[in-house]
């Protein structure tokens, strides 16, 4: 049989180079009927290619006439892009020449004779084969056959290598097993560790069960620490453990040195019970689950820690079990979902919350039938019912879903049937694609587009849409059919297969892709790969060998190693490359040589240099520096014309930006722009770009000279520019400002969703800035730094849309009124700090009900009198950070003042869901406010600078709920509440002190005596006492 996406990759291929076709190629004189005659043998053979695949497993000749197709169908597309690649130098050095004709630099003198022999030659080959297969499709008597091209479904509007996470995500009918398996789990036990296998076939869901555990509260107040690992392969003894230091501590474990990596774990989890998971587990060694459970054990002597499992029934869970002699605690089975709850999972997938169509429920029977149980079967059932007209969906049951055969892998053919239906050749270009990715890979949303983009699968399709508008759509699609899941990180948006789906994946892009790693190397269809993954670190010489035999046909290649310049110019087909993580300092210079490279990562490399050839890749379309070692950009950078996201950002004071930025004009990320005073860096270079969308930080703006110069950066007009900050340098000298001006310029498009400003020297801001209501409808954040000279802040009243206000360090700023948010009923987040001049602040609570986090705080001259009121309205308030205030009376008595009404608990009903706290005193205070007792809904404590404190009262005994207590500055501290109040804090884990030298001494194992404080601590798992 004929790969599966091969229709669909010479489909996509061939629009692709009728795309190029219809380009300004064909202005280079001598090749105008050249094009031409490609263009009509390209538009034949695309015409008849749905017939050939309908017919390709009938007929041998079809199925060899459609492999062979996707070949010719390459070499014409680089043949074009070649010559789309001349096209596009000659306009860039006819720009640089300063040639205003633009005929002279398609003329024939200007083009290279040797190019001109050498392409023609190219041409002419192609031309051959593709007549030769137009021959090929007429006596296979294949008939032309109109194909729509995809639009974007219907139900999919708003966005919905398995590396699974800990993130808690909704699950449907499994509430009896999480209360068992936590009943288990919380069960005393006399054991070091003791294991529970969740065993159960694939798309059972088992990992979000799992999750569900992980997050459990009754988990959380039983054990110390949490361990989330998924495993998935099987992994090397000394990779295991170095996947649980990475999530005990968050930092990449470098290095193998098991000796070092275990007594790293040693630290984090002494004396501590831990919940261990261990997600997704394949491997069946008995000898390495010895080693490592005995490892584990000798690590803490600790009893009752656990380590759940999920996997598959056989091997492994036996193999776990016997083990560690789990006599009590045999595997847990995870058994079907019932039927009602299968129901619940296709409906939410199908209609949401809305009432099901009669269409619906015509076949909700059968299609129950058909999930089987399995909770993955019926969200990717619901996902391609979402996908079709109601029309349809009595037609996909009866055609397809009922004809599926009874034995062989359920769900495998369900998701198989789910890519069939997939609505058109480029979206299953795009999933398949994603197998280049390692099982347990996450993969960011804008860099799946990017490499899309860069391979031309994002060319077809929907009218008037850029191609990453495209990109999102067929995101969507894929999200909506199940074939990927989201996973929402606070930088952005993530995706990732189940793992049945990467596998679904990997067997529709067989001939196409190749991944060598520790475990595998999976090399098929012989020098037809396009897209390898690829490790050089080891086995250097066999990995240099493939690569050369591969040479021509790789289109992506991505690289873990160092990968050498003569290499490099053999790859002379690549769209897509990507070094991320390599550790060599220079980019080869052969990469100018690259022609058709449209996507170069060099993310977290240690890459410095970029060579100035890099500037010749005239069809880069995306270059990623994020978090690399380089620190300028070559000066050529305005040569590359076709760059639509540069991914840098640099804090180094002595970047300059690169010359006429503004030629850029296909631009739409830019992390930032620093201004600078010669020409070709001023801010007039934003002007041209039109197309910026995103985040932008303007840098250096005290190097505008006016408004009339800013205004030339045309932010009024870019309007998917929805991030903007806006800084000038700090600690300037003098007080000849312009700064009124220039931000009266920048005002940006009603579209702006965040504003940041930082160093602002203007006495007072502009009108714009003064009716945001009206002028940014649509503004969720608002931060305003520094900006020392301002003496006031215009009211932001009914200001509907403002989520999160921040002011921070303004010293200009004595009063803020108390209805400067009258009305922000949206309001979240409300932070004012370290404005040493406020003196007033009487904010009215009660129009601002959604607070959950309210900072006031290292405000000296605040008056307890004059601080927000009505704390009792704020029934969502989280955190709250207050103090110090400034007061002539003595002692605690400057917090008397203070609104503690809505905070204070009762016994019979209360208010107050307020989490953590953090309060600042001062230096001469001898004791604490009282009124901290009451608030027992308390999780979290911070109190600083309560300098004469001698001893914490007993009162804390009431703060049933604390788990973490925080002290900072207590010089005179020696004693902590009784012994039997700090043994009634159950739930306290941790306790940190610092600056308190009388109390340090009192709280060690070696102190004695009637003052010691140790029995006090001993017992808390996370203990930090400084002086």
């Amino acid at each position: 049989m004929a790969d599966p996406v091969i229709g669909a990759a010479s489909q996509v291929t061939l629009e692709r180079a009728l795309s190029l076709a219809s380009d300004r190629i064909g202005l280079l004189v001598g090749f105008k009927k050249d094009v031409a005659s490609m263009t009509l043998s390209l538009g034949f053979i695309k015409d008849v290619l749905a017939d050939a695949e309908e017919w390709q497993n009938q007929s041998r000749g079809v199925q060899r006439w459609l492999n062979s197709l996707e070949e010719v169908a390459y070499d014409a597309q680089n043949v074009l892009d070649e010559l789309h690649y001349e096209s596009l130098r000659h306009q860039v050095e006819s720009r640089n020449r300063h040639k205003l004709k633009v005929c002279c630099f398609f003329s024939f003198s200007n083009i290279n004779i040797a190019f001109r022999w050498r392409m023609a030659s190219k041409v002419r080959d192609v031309k051959l084969k593709l007549k030769e297969k137009n021959q090929q499709a007429r006596e296979f008597r294949l008939d032309s056959k109109s194909v729509v091209p995809a639009a974007l479904p219907a139900a999919v509007g708003d966005a919905r290598n398995r590396q699974t996470d800990s993130v808690l995500v909704r699950i449907i009918g499994r509430a009896d097993d999480e209360s068992k398996i936590v009943k288990i789990l919380l069960s005393p036990s006399k054991k070091v560790v003791s294991v529970l296998p969740i065993i159960g076939m694939g798309g059972l869901g088992k990992t979000t069960l799992a999750k569900s555990i992980y997050n459990n509260q009754q988990i959380d107040g039983h054990f110390n620490k949490k361990i989330w690992v998924c495993v998935s392969k099987k992994v090397p003894r000394v990779e295991l453990f170095k996947l649980i230091l990475l999530q005990l501590t968050g930092e990449k474990v470098d290095g193998d040195d098991r000796n070092v990596i275990v007594g790293k774990i040693q630290n984090q989890l002494g004396g501590k019970r831990y919940f261990l998971v261990l997600d997704d587990v394949w491997d069946d060694d008995e000898a390495l689950w010895d080693d490592f459970f005995t490892t584990l054990k000798g690590l803490n002597p600790t009893n009752g820690s656990w380590c759940l499992v999920t996997t598959r029934p056989g091997p492994v869970a036996q193999c776990v079990s016997r083990v560690l002699r789990m006599m009590e605690n045999e595997a847990y089975p995870l058994g079907k979902l019932p039927d009602d709850h299968c129901w619940s999972i296709v409906k939410e997938k199908v209609v949401g919350d809305e009432e099901e169509p009669d269409e619906l429920k015509a076949i909700k029977e059968r299609v129950i039938e058909r999930c089987d149980g399995l909770p993955l079967a019926a969200s990717v059932i619901g996902g391609l019912l979402s996908l079709k007209r109601k029309e349809e969906w009595r037609s996909i049951l009866e055609n397809r879903l009922l004809s599926l055969s009874a034995g062989g892998d359920h769900v495998m053919q369900i998701l198989k049937l789910s890519f069939d239906n997939l609505p058109s050749p480029a979206v299953k270009k795009c999933f398949a694609y994603c197998s280049i990715f390692p099982q347990d890979t996450e993969m960011e949303g804008d860099m799946l587009i990017e490499l899309w983009m860069a391979e031309g699968f994002l060319h077809a399709g929907l009218e008037n849409k850029t191609m990453e508008e495209i990109g999102e759509y067929y995101l969507e699609i894929l999200l909506q059919s199940s074939l990927l899941e989201e996973i929402r990180k606070y930088w952005g948006r993530c995706y990732k297969m189940h793992d049945m789906v990467h596998n679904l994946a990997e067997s529709m892009s067989k001939s196409t892709k190749v991944i060598i790693d520790r475990d595998t190397h999976t090399v098929d269809n012989g020098n037809q790969i396009r897209y390898l993954a690829i490790d050089l670190s080891s086995g250097r010489e066999d990995g240099e060998k493939l690569l050369e035999s591969l040479s021509t046909s790789l289109h992506t290649l991505f690289v873990k190693g160092d990968l050498s310049g003569d290499m490099l110019m053999k790859l002379k087909n690549l769209y897509v490359l990507n070094l991320s993580r390599t550790r060599t300092r220079e980019l080869p210079v052969s990469i100018g040589k690259l022609i058709h490279l449209r996507y170069v990562n060099l993310e977290q490399s240690s890459i410095s240099i970029l060579p100035d050839s890099l500037c010749k890749l005239y069809n880069l379309q995306t270059l990623t520096l994020s978090h690399s070692g380089v620190e300028d950009l070559p000066k050529g950078m305005c040569d590359l014309v076709s760059l639509r996201h540069l991914h840098y950002n640099t804090s180094d004071e002595e970047f300059q930006m690169p010359l006429e930025m503004g030629r850029l004009t296909c631009l739409q990320t830019l992390e930032f722009f620093k201004v600078g005073r010669e020409k070709g860096r001023r801010i007039g270079e934003l002007g041209s770009l039109k197309n910026l969308k995103g985040e932008l930080e303007i840098r250096n703006l005290q190097l505008v000279k006016d408004k009339e110069g800013v205004e030339e950066a045309k932010l009024s007009e870019k309007a998917n520019l929805f991030r903007l900050k806006l800084k000038w340098a700090p600690n300037r000298e003098g007080d000849n400002y312009n700064d009124e001006d220039v931000l009266d310029g920048l005002r940006p498009h009603p579209n702006l969703e965040k504003l940041v400003i930082k160093d602002f020297m203007g006495d007072q801001f502009p009108r714009w800035l003064m009716q945001l209501p009206t002028t940014l409808p649509k503004l969720a954040r608002l931060e305003f730094y520094r900006c020392n000279r301002c003496r006031e802040l215009h009211p932001l009243q009914n200001f509907t849309s403002l989520k999160e206000l921040v002011i921070w360090s303004c010293d200009g700023l004595t009063n803020l009124p108390g209805d400067m948010l009258h009305s922000c009923a949206s309001l979240q987040q409300l932070q004012v700090i370290g404005c040493d001049n406020l003196i007033s602040f009487p904010l009215d609570l009660q129009q601002t009900p959604s607070l959950l986090e309210l900072e006031l705080y290292r405000c000296p001259k605040l008056k307890t009198s004059m601080t927000p009121k009505g704390f009792g309205f704020l029934t969502s308030l989280r955190n709250l950070a207050i103090g110090p205030f400034l007061d002539d009376h003595e002692n605690s008595s400057i917090y008397n003042e203070f609104d503690w009404s809505g905070l204070i608990s009762s016994s019979s009903s209360s208010s107050s869901a307020l989490r953590r706290l953090e309060l600042a005193g001062l230096p001469h205070m001898e004791s604490l406010p009282h009124q901290i007792q009451h608030v027992t809904t308390l999780t979290s404590l911070m109190l600083e600078g309560f300098g004469g404190v001698k001893a914490l009262p007993d009162w804390f005994g009431n703060l049933a709920a604390l788990e973490k207590l925080y002290l900072f500055g207590f010089k005179e501290l020696r004693c902590l509440p009784s012994e039997d109040t700090m043994r009634t804090l159950t739930k306290l884990k941790r306790l940190e002190v610092y600056g308190s030298p009388l109390l340090k001494e009192r709280c060690t194992p070696e102190s004695s005596g009637p003052d010691s404080q140790w029995s006090k601590v001993s017992h808390i798992q996370d203990l930090i006492i400084t002086g």
